[in-house]
């Protein structure tokens, strides 16, 4: 992973509400090619004086719409951000952090997971930063990086 050239501010750009227009994979590390495009809403706030921020979204996902939360911290010392998630269809349940930064405008985060009871790393990445738009996406891997698959994108459009 490139060293994150960033500061706190970094996620500054996604202050505010959005629309969030997902394309989301059928089935993940399945081969699938397969896709489900829909719709959601999306706001996020700073927290920790400027030192992180939290949003929460509409993830209308059909047949299984839910709630998400995203939580991200900047760690002045490592120079680095991490990012958590839980939902409302395990509220109990956050799932492990990825960490990482930006670079020449694209934020790239990476963690270690689990997918239907396989190890996976997952990659988080923000592109194409406006200050009207952004774009989200979520890979998976199976053999530590080597290979990735894409299987969601967000499209930001600021309301």
């Amino acid at each position: 992973m490139a060293t994150s050239s960033g500061s706190a501010a970094d996620f500054d750009f996604l202050i505010g509400t959005w629309n969030c227009h997902h394309r989301y994979l059928v089935q993940r590390l399945a081969a699938c090619h397969d896709w489900i495009e829909f719709d959601g809403g999306f706001a996020a706030h700073k927290i920790l004086g400027g030192f992180g921020n939290i949003d929460e979204g509409e993830i209308n996902l059909p047949g299984d719409a839910y709630i998400g939360v995203s939580l991200r911290t900047w760690d002045p010392d490592k120079s680095r951000w991490s990012i958590y998630w839980l939902d409302s269809r395990r509220p109990g349940y956050l799932f492990p952090p990825v960490h990482g930064g930006f670079v020449q405008g694209v934020g790239t985060f990476y963690g270690d997971d689990s997918f239907k009871g396989r190890p996976i790393r997952a990659r988080l990445t923000w592109s194409r930063i406006t200050e009207q738009s952004a774009r989200w996406e979520q890979a998976f891997s199976l053999d530590e990086g080597n290979n990735w698959e894409t299987n969601w994108f967000m499209d930001f459009t600021r309301v």
